[in-house]
C-alpha cells in the first residue's frame, strides 16, 4: 500500500484522529438511495461511504469471513488511512462494522494481515480465549518510515488495541510494507512475507511469538519489475487436487508496470521450505534469433541520422550525467536520449532497409509517452489570427477587454510560469499564462472572457493541467459558451506541459461567445493551465510529446512502442509480415521535455518470431486494469483458498465517478492449481456461493452470426453468463454486455493474435481520466476449439473468466460506468462467421436488499 508515495495522491496537511465510525453514520445519501446509487455494485462489496483500497487482514473465524480494508473514514479520496471492517457468513452478503484500527497523530494504518494466535504465543490472550492479531504496516507521519506493528482483539474482532511494544519489525525504510503472516506448522513458527517495494523483493521472516522476527531470505527481483512491489501473499495448494503434490504460490502485486499498464498482480509457483521460496520459472529468457539490424556496438550511429541534442554524438555505454542506473541493454552500447537531461529532444533514424521477416524485435526503455498520429513532430508555428488572450500583462487584460475571475484559483493576474510547489510548467508562449495552481490544487475558481464574435473557423489555444472533463462534477476545463450554454470543452491530460488544442467553429459563425476556464476540482491534478487563445483560419495541431520507437513504411508510421517509465530496457516487437518487400525505416524519437522525457533503445533484430517482454512472460492473476492488492483468506474452512482484490487502478482511482463511496472489491475467487501442457497454472473461479444470488435464468439456443451483431434474449445490469463460442471463419467474435444507448462493453476473441480482449472504450462514462478508455488483451490459444466464457456483470464492473478446451485460463477484470438503461447482451462476429453453441445467463440479486 503506497499511495502516500505517489505524487498524484498527496497527504493531507493535518490528519484527524479517528476512533471509530458507526455503520452508516454521516452518510450523505438518504436511506432510500444508499446502496442503490448510480454505479453502485450490487453483488460486490463496497463500503457504505468513503474511500476504500487494499483488502487487508482476510481471515475466517467462528463462522464469519472478516474483511478488513484500507479506508478513509473522513472522505471519498485517499487519506487518513485506517482499517475498515466488514463480515460475512457466505462471502456474498456483507455487514459493515465500525472502523477496526484507526489512524492517529503518529501513524496511518497501511496494509497487513490477521491471524488467530490459537496457541497464545503472544501471551496477549489465553488458551481458552486466544487473540486475533493484526500485523500491519505503520506509516510514521513524521518521518515517512514504514514499520511493522501489531494490534489485537480478544472479543472476536470487534474491538482492537494497538500493542504497546510497537513496532515489532523496523528496518528504517520508507519502502517496507504489507506483511502477510501465517502459521507454518513444520517449524511451529509464524512466517511473514513483506515487500521491499522499491527493490522488487519479498522478504521472509520467522517468529515464535509475532513480536520478535528473524530474517530468513529474500525473493527477487524477477518477473515483472516495472513498478513498486506490494501486498505479497504466500500459500500452498495441491496440484490437480492431489494433496500429495503440493506447490506454493507467491502472489506479488505491483504498481505501475502490470500487463495492462497500471496496477496489477503477478504470481509465481514454486517450493517453500520455511525459509526460502524457489520459483519453478527461473525467469531466464532467450529471444528468437535473427538478423541484427543495429546493436550500436560500433561506438557510432554509423549511417543513422541524428537530429537535436538528446542522443548525443554517439551511443551511450550506460547512464549519462544526472540519470539513474540503466540496465537491460545488450553488449556495451545503446541509444540513450538523456544527454542534457529530460529537457533535450531529438530523433535517431535508420537508413532505409527492405523488410524480409515477420517481426522486428528490439529492446526499449525510458519514458511512457506514446506516439500520437494527430501530433506534429518538430516545431510548428503558432497560429495567426485574432488573439483573444496571451496573458502577458500583470492583470487579466486582453485585446478584447478584461477577463473576469471568481474564486481564488486564478489570482489577480496571470502566472509567470511555474507556481510554488508545482511541477515544472512548459509549453506556454512568452512569460505568462493562466494557471489555477495558485496555493495548490485545493483552490477553485473561474476565469471568463468578454463576449466576442465568432468570425473565424477555428479557436486555437494551449492547454495543460488536470484531466477532469466539463461533464464531471468537478471539472478542470476550458469551455466555449454560446447563449449561456457550453457548446465546446477541453481539458488537460494530467501533465504540466501545455499543448495545442483546437475547436472547429464552422457551425457557430456570427455567434456571440465567451470562453470560460473552470477549476472546480480540489483533488490531485485539480488545476488548469491556459495560454495563447487565438481565433484563426488555421487549425493548430498538437506537438508530439512522444518518447518511442516508430516503424516507418512509405514515410508513414505503421507501428510504435514506448517505454514504461523505467531505466531498464526490455524486449518489444513489431509484426512486420504485412510489409515484406517494402522499404522501411526505424525512427527513435524523443520529443518530450517533461518527466521521463527520454527513450532508450537497443538490439534491433529481424526475426521470424516475436520477442516477449518480461511483462509478457510473467504470470498474471488478471489481465484487466482493475485487479490489485490481491490477497487470500487465512484459515478458510475445508482448506479452501479464497482470494479477493481491490477492483481499481491507481492510474485513475481517485477520479472514478462514484459517490458517496469510492472503490469496490472483486467478487471472491476460489483458487486451485492445474497441470496444463506440463506446466502448473493457477486457476480461478467465482466462489460457489455466487449461485445463491441467481434469479431468473435463460438458455440461449445455438446462434450463428456472420459479419454482424445480434441481440440476445438476455437483459440485466447484474448478470452471470456462461457461454461457449467457436470461430468458423470470423477473425473476431464474442459477446457485448451492457449494451444500449450507444454503449457496449465487448468481450471478444481475436483469431489473428490468439487473444481474448476486453474493450471498454464505448462502455459509458470514460472521460473522467485520460488513462481509463482502454482495451485489455490476454493470450489464449484455442487450437480450433471453443472458447468458454464465464462472465460476471455488475453495475460498474465486468469480470471475465476465459478458458480453452485444454483447460488453460485467463481472467480479465475492468470497471465500467454505463448508463442504467444499457442492459442488453449481444453476440457478434467480424470478417466471417462464428457460433454461439451454448449460453446460460442468470439475473443476480442484490446483496443489499
Amino acid at each position: 500500500m503506497s499511495a502516500s508515495l505517489r505524487p498524484r495522491h498527496r497527504l493531507l496537511a493535518a490528519l484527524a484522529v479517528v476512533s471509530g465510525m458507526a455503520l452508516l453514520a454521516a452518510s450523505p445519501a438518504t436511506a432510500g438511495t444508499l446502496y442503490h446509487e448510480q454505479y453502485r455494485p450490487q453483488f460486490h462489496f463496497t463500503p457504505a461511504e468513503n474511500w476504500m483500497n487494499d483488502p487487508n487482514g482476510l481471515i475466517w473465524y467462528k463462522g464469519q469471513y472478516h474483511l478488513f480494508f484500507q479506508y478513509n473514514p473522513s472522505g471519498n479520496s485517499w487519506g487518513n488511512m485506517s482499517w475498515g471492517h466488514a463480515v460475512s457468513t457466505d462471502l456474498v452478503h456483507w455487514k459493515q462494522l465500525p472502523v477496526a484500527v484507526p489512524q492517529d497523530d503518529q501513524e496511518m494504518i497501511f496494509s497487513g494481515s490477521v491471524v488467530l494466535d490459537k496457541n497464545n504465543t503472544t501471551g496477549i490472550g489465553t488458551r481458552k480465549n486466544p487473540p486475533l492479531v493484526a500485523i500491519y504496516t505503520s506509516y510514521q507521519k513524521a518521518t515517512g518510515i514504514q514499520e511493522q506493528a501489531l494490534a489485537y482483539s480478544t472479543d472476536g474482532g470487534t474491538k482492537w488495541t494497538k500493542y504497546s511494544g510497537n513496532p515489532v519489525l523496523d528496518i528504517n525504510s520508507p519502502n517496507f510494507r504489507d506483511p502477510k503472516v501465517f502459521w507454518y506448522a513444520p517449524t511451529r513458527s509464524w512466517l511473514m512475507a513483506v515487500a521491499l517495494s522499491d527493490q522488487h523483493k519479498i522478504s521472509f521472516y520467522s517468529s515464535p511469538d509475532l513480536k520478535h522476527w528473524t530474517h530468513q531470505s529474500d525473493f527477487g527481483p524477477t518477473g515483472a519489475t516495472g513498478g513498486a512491489w506490494e501486498c505479497p501473499d504466500l500459500f500452498p495448494l495441491p496440484v490437480d487436487g492431489d494433496p500429495r503434490k503440493t506447490k506454493w504460490v507467491l502472489a506479488v502485486n505491483l504498481n505501475p508496470g502490470s500487463i495492462a499498464g497500471g496496477s496489477g498482480a503477478q504470481y509465481f509457483v514454486g517450493d517453500f521450505n520455511g525459509k526460502k521460496f524457489t520459483a519453478d520459472d527461473t525467469g531466464a529468457y532467450t529471444p528468437p534469433s535473427g538478423t541484427v539490424l543495429q546493436d550500436f556496438e560500433s561506438g557510432s550511429y554509423a549511417n543513422w541520422t541524428n537530429t537535436g541534442t538528446a542522443f548525443g554524438t554517439g551511443p551511450a555505454t550506460g547512464a549519462v550525467d544526472g540519470q539513474g542506473a540503466v540496465t537491460g541493454f545488450d553488449g556495451q552500447d545503446f541509444a540513450n536520449s538523456f544527454h542534457g537531461g529530460d529537457a533535450s529532444t531529438g530523433t535517431l533514424t535508420s537508413a532505409g532497409f527492405t523488410v524480409t521477416s515477420d517481426y522486428l524485435n528490439f529492446k526499449i526503455g525510458g519514458g511512457t509517452h506514446p506516439y500520437d498520429s494527430d501530433a506534429v513532430l518538430g516545431d510548428e508555428p503558432a497560429p495567426t489570427g485574432e488573439v483573444l488572450a496571451d496573458f502577458e500583462d500583470s492583470t487579466y487584460t486582453s485585446p478584447i477587454g478584461g477577463w473576469t475571475t471568481t474564486g481564488d484559483a486564478f489570482g489577480t493576474g496571470p502566472a509567470q510560469g511555474t507556481l510554488p510547489n508545482q511541477q515544472q510548467v512548459s509549453g506556454y508562449l512568452g512569460n505568462g499564462l493562466a494557471n489555477s495552481y495558485l496555493d495548490g490544487d485545493a483552490t477553485t475558481g473561474t476565469l471568463t472572457s468578454p463576449t466576442f464574435t465568432v468570425d473565424k473557423k477555428y479557436l486555437d489555444f494551449l492547454i495543460g493541467g488536470g484531466y477532469h472533463a466539463a461533464s464531471s462534477d468537478t471539472p478542470t476545463a476550458v469551455e466555449l459558451l454560446v447563449d449561456g450554454k457550453v457548446v465546446r470543452s477541453a481539458t488537460g491530460a494530467n501533465v504540466e506541459a501545455l499543448n495545442w488544442a483546437s475547436w472547429d467553429l464552422s457551425d457557430l459563425q456570427g455567434k456571440q461567445a465567451q470562453i470560460k476556464v473552470v477549476d472546480a476540482n480540489t483533488g490531485g491534478w485539480g488545476h488548469l493551465n491556459l495560454d495563447q487563445v487565438v481565433l484563426s483560419d488555421t487549425q493548430a495541431k498538437p506537438m508530439s510529446t512522444e518518447t518511442g520507437v516508430n516503424l516507418l513504411v512509405d514515410g508513414k508510421v505503421v507501428d510504435s512502442a514506448t517505454g514504461s517509465n523505467s531505466e531498464n530496457l526490455d524486449w518489444a516487437s513489431f509484426n512486420t509480415a504485412a510489409y515484406k518487400g517494402k522499404q522501411a525505416r526505424i525512427q527513435i524519437v524523443d520529443a518530450n521535455t517533461a518527466g521521463w522525457g527520454h527513450i532508450l533503445a537497443d538490439q534491433f533484430t529481424a526475426a521470424d518470431k516475436p520477442a516477449l517482454s518480461t511483462t509478457q512472460s510473467a504470470h498474471w492473476l488478471d489481465y484487466g486494469q482493475d485487479f490489485y492488492a490481491a490477497n487470500t483468506y487465512n484459515d478458510a474452512p475445508g482448506g479452501r483458498r479464497v482470494m479477493t482484490a481491490w477492483m481499481n487502478d491507481w492510474n485513475y482511482a481517485g477520479n472514478i465517478p462514484t459517490s458517496p463511496w469510492r472503490s469496490a472489491d472483486t467478487f471472491p475467487r476460489q483458487l486451485s492449481l492445474r497441470t496444463v501442457n506440463g506446466k502448473t497454472q493457477l486457476i480461478q473461479q467465482p466462489v460457489g456461493e455466487l449461485k445463491t444470488l441467481r434469479g431468473a435464468g435463460v438458455r440461449i439456443p445455438t446462434t450463428t452470426v456472420t459479419d454482424t451483431t445480434t441481440p440476445l434474449r438476455v437483459h440485466g445490469s447484474t448478470l452471470e453468463i456462461q457461454a461457449d463460442l467457436t470461430a468458423r471463419t470470423a477473425t473476431r467474435f464474442g459477446l457485448d454486455v451492457r449494451t444500449g444507448s450507444g454503449q457496449r462493453t465487448r468481450i471478444g476473441y481475436d483469431t489473428s493474435t490468439g487473444e481474448v480482449y476486453l474493450d471498454r472504450t464505448a462502455s459509458g462514462a470514460v472521460d473522467f481520466d485520460p488513462t481509463f478508455s482502454s482495451t485489455e488483451h490476454a493470450p489464449l490459444a484455442l487450437h480450433g476449439k471453443a472458447l468458454h466464457l464465464h462472465v460476471l456483470v455488475d453495475a460498474s464492473s465486468v469480470e471475465v473468466y476465459a478458458e480453452n478446451a485444454r483447460g488453460e485460463q485467463v481472467v480479465l477484470t475492468d470497471q465500467i460506468f454505463p448508463d442504467p438503461s444499457s442492459t442488453g447482451v449481444d453476440v457478434f462476429a467480424e470478417n466471417g462467421t462464428a457460433t454461439l453453441s451454448r449460453m446460460h445467463a442468470w439475473q443476480l440479486k442484490s446483496i443489499w436488499r
